[in-house]
């Protein structure tokens, strides 16, 4: 999602003089356009997020919109008081953004993940987290913040094209739609391609509910509410934590409304349980977040869908 992301922050940056765009000393081989384009709106600070922020913050209480880009730990975890005490308290238009969500960073290790990114973020006040699944929902993303002006963290990852006729209501995208589902799929990001692969190989493209959750923190609509109600069984997947994540919060909108489905299951980060260290993919097995594992609690769910 860089590519799309660089062209995106070009394009809305050019139409509109007020947008600015600070980098960590991160973005080589990607962000030279924007370099390029904005001119001094474009600026480096440095292997210093802290100051990043401050220096959004003080901009953006000038007038200034101002997106902040790094890794995502680094622009989250480091600045995280910056963040919410400059830019959230005050509720101004300083927008993080945070490359290689997840596990995305791979064998650079735990340092370079970001799987309690949400909880941290989505917890402040004023803030909305985006979690685009699919590449060409990042420029309606950056639309969409830059018209809110209020605090956001947009988290990137790795996403093909959204399925045709992909529903948005609330939080949560409906990309796969069954007249009789008995199961709903709630997937956090691009981590649905791997739900839509479980599918395919069981066969069940056409007997579930698949659905990505476009932001944090949740906001349910009275038409997902009873789409939910209606089935018996929901599955989570996200590559985050358990504590904070999208299960956790999609459990209270549910008692609050009364849901109560027969089998709840969430599949979440487990952080590393074998003390090692590989790519995205084999922290996603790691954690039960592959195809194979997926596939195999959506059986349990109920053999009687198998064809």
């Amino acid at each position: 999602m860089r590519k799309e992301f660089s062209a995106a922050i070009e394009k809305l940056a050019l139409a509109d003089e007020s947008v600015v765009f600070i980098t960590g000393d991160l973005g080589y081989n990607a962000l030279e356009n924007l370099q390029e384009k904005l001119g001094n709106r474009f600026i480096n600070a440095g292997v210093a997020e802290q100051n990043m922020v401050g220096v959004a913050a003080g901009m953006a209480y000038k007038g200034y919109k101002v997106f902040c880009y790094s890794i995502a730990p680094f622009v989250v975890y480091r600045c995280l008081e910056q963040f919410r005490n400059d830019a959230c308290l005050h509720n101004l238009p300083v927008f993080l953004v945070g490359n290689g969500g997840g596990y995305g960073y791979g064998i650079m290790g735990s340092t370079h993940h970001a799987i309690e990114d949400l909880a941290c973020l989505s917890s402040l006040q004023n803030v909305k987290t985006w979690i685009p699944a699919f590449s060409d929902e990042v420029e309606p993303v950056l639309t969409q913040i830059l018209q809110d002006k209020s605090p956001a963290y947009l988290r990137l990852g790795v996403g093909g094209a959204t399925p045709e006729g992909a529903e948005l209501s609330g939080s949560l995208k409906k990309i796969n739609y069954a007249p009789d589902a008995s199961t709903a799929i709630i997937a956090l990001g691009p981590i649905v391609a791997n739900v839509q692969k479980a599918l395919s190989q069981l066969g069940l493209q056409n007997d579930c509910d698949v659905y990505t959750a476009l932001t944090l923190p949740l906001q349910l609509t009275p038409t997902i509410i009873e789409a939910l109600r209606k089935v018996e069984n929901i599955l989570v997947v996200e590559e985050h934590v358990s504590i904070g994540g999208l299960a956790q919060q999609l459990s209270v909108k549910m008692l609050e409304a009364g849901i109560h489905p027969k089998n709840f299951k969430s599949l979440t980060a487990q952080g590393y349980p074998n003390g090692l260290y590989g790519s995205q993919n084999y922290h996603q097995t790691q954690s039960g977040l592959d195809a194979s594992h997926i596939a195999s609690i959506i059986q349990s769910f109920s053999h009687s869908l198998i064809h």
